[in-house]
């Protein structure tokens, strides 16, 4: 048996390709398929059958292009609704590929159609080897309930309860667990680092299943949930008529500065994707940073939406081509253009710059002593609860989009997130927005805690 895992760190995305005597499965592709077609080659192996664990509402699956170009058949759960050619899979479902044989169980919870994938390789046993649990059960962790239009989150709590103690808890302690993602993933809360467990180990340390009570179980997974995302349920529906191939994604054109600064004018979204220092250093006025170095496309997809259609800033053919790329795993197909010449073109064209102040978490601490500025915690509610500046209000990045917190313009307003990367995006969107006396915290919180000032725990306050 041939078996790897594709991890995508921009998306804490896992997918799967496993093959027996020439014949391959590939397990909740990512959209860019040519690393299954590339590795597949290199094996000498041949792409058969193409699982999806369920609807992925994070990102946009590359199933239907895959197997346009491998003729592939495609499995799904069959509470799906895919309008794409698919074998539905159900309690009972088997297939067997060379030695591998792959039992599907029915597990709804984190979606109503959520299948997991029971593995053996019948070349060294007779008992399952590993379980690809999709959005089911993470390391850590157990998926959200609350992305589904059919049924609430507590219905689908209550099946989730059912899925995890009713099937897959019922699997052998020493078999191998595959989630589709990893820590940094919202379809979860606590997922850790780990790329892969055992039933025994998550059945010890997974703090979702030490909940005994399915009541218990049911209020817990849906209490204090991350925001959910607006483009979360235009990618499941992309991914359920399958989405277009890149290679038929329009070229991007070209914009001068001229027509850009038209063009904000009019309202229209430029997203800058350079690293965080370079855009505090200058940048064009009005225009969003969420940089290529983090989550990427998460964080795009999350603060713009699908229907943005922004014209790109970068300094390179190569940070276009990546931003392009990213943009489209999320589903943010539709791009204005570039601008022809990057901010340097924007300055050659006589149009001045706009800086993001930046201090040290040093300077923070001076300045809060002498009650010269706010502070503002854009991190997530369980990063906010383990601890925070004293003093700091806290409204979470993934808010903004939904509304900006109401701050007071005139006093200097320092921001930060753990690392300044989170931090650096919710600057931008402020100064969009006509705030100008925004700073952002090199380092964030933690270089505050490396650093030690006075730190605070306690109840959240609202900004």
């Amino acid at each position: 048996m041939y078996f790897e895992q594709f991890y995508l760190g921009c998306l804490a995305h896992a997918s799967y390709l496993l093959a027996s005597e020439g014949e391959a499965i590939v397990v909740d592709p990512q959209r860019d398929v040519e690393i299954y077609l590339q590795a597949a080659q290199q094996q000498g192996v041949s792409i058969r059958h193409i699982f999806e664990t369920h609807l992925h509402a994070d990102f946009v699956s590359g199933h239907k292009e895959l197997a346009a170009r491998t003729g592939a058949a495609i499995y799904i759960g069959g509470n799906a609704g895919a309008t794409f050619p698919h074998v539905p899979v159900q309690d009972g479902f088997a297939l067997r590929v060379g030695k591998l044989r792959i039992d599907g169980l029915e597990t709804p919870g984190h979606t109503p159609e959520s299948i997991c994938l029971v593995i053996t390789d019948e070349q060294k046993s007779q008992r399952p080897w590993a379980v690809l649990t999709g959005d089911t059960l993470f390391i850590g962790d157990v998926g959200r309930p609350d992305l589904s239009k059919t049924h609430t989150p507590q219905e689908l709590a209550g099946l989730m309860y059912d899925s995890l103690h009713g099937k897959l808890l019922r699997l052998p302690d020493d078999v191998l667990v595959y989630p589709a993602h990893g820590a940094g993933s919202l379809c979860g809360r606590n997922m850790r680092a780990e790329r892969f467990s055992t039933v025994g180990t998550e059945r010890l340390t997974n703090y979702a299943l030490q909940i005994k009570r399915r009541e218990d179980f049911v209020r817990q997974m849906t209490s204090n949930l991350p925001a959910r995302p607006d483009y979360f349920l235009e990618d499941a529906a992309i991914n359920r008529a399958g989405a277009t191939p890149l290679t038929e994604l329009p070229e991007l054109k070209p914009i001068s500065a001229a027509e850009l600064g038209l063009m904000l004018e009019r309202g229209a979204i430029a997203l800058d994707v350079r690293p965080n220092d370079q855009f505090a250093a200058g940048h064009v006025p009005g225009s969003i940073n969420v940089a290529l170095s983090g989550q990427f496309a998460s964080w795009a997809g999350a603060v713009l939406g699908l229907s943005a259609d922004p014209v790109l800033i970068a300094e390179t053919a190569e940070q276009l081509d990546e931003a392009r790329l990213r943009l489209a795993r999320v589903g943010i197909e539709n791009l204005s253009g570039y601008l022809d010449g990057g901010p340097a073109g924007w300055e050659r064209a006589g149009f001045a710059l706009q800086q993001l102040p930046q201090i040290t978490v040093q300077e923070l601490n001076s300045r809060l002593r002498a009650n010269a500025l706010q502070v503002l915690d854009v991190r997530r509610e369980s990063e906010w609860e383990g601890g925070h500046i004293n003093g700091a209000d806290w409204y979470p990045l993934d808010r903004f989009k939904a509304a900006l917190p109401a701050i007071e313009p005139k006093q200097p307003l320092a921001v930060h997130c753990k690392s300044g990367y989170r931090s650096v995006i919710a600057c931008s969107l402020l100064q969009r927005a006509g705030y100008n006396n925004v700073i952002n915290v090199i380092g964030g919180f933690d270089a505050w805690l490396e650093a030690q000032p006075p730190l605070a725990s306690g109840t959240a306050v609202s900004a």
